[in-house]
């Protein structure tokens, strides 16, 4: 587990690889870690899908 900074840290350290098209293999966290839930969620935030942002607005 870790502490708010340090998850925190792991949330922008996966925005950071998603922006960088990085696979998500790439996660330096074990499963079961909460910092790994932090990576996975920035990742996913950086690599939305196109047009995800816009749902609802046609």
């Amino acid at each position: 587990m870790g502490t708010r900074g340090d998850l925190v840290r792991a949330l922008r350290a996966g925005i950071d690889a998603g922006r960088a098209a990085s696979p998500v293999s790439a996660c330096p966290y074990p499963r079961g870690d909460l910092r790994r839930s932090a990576w996975v969620r920035g990742y996913a935030k950086a690599r939305a899908l196109p047009g995800a942002a816009d749902n609802g607005s046609k």
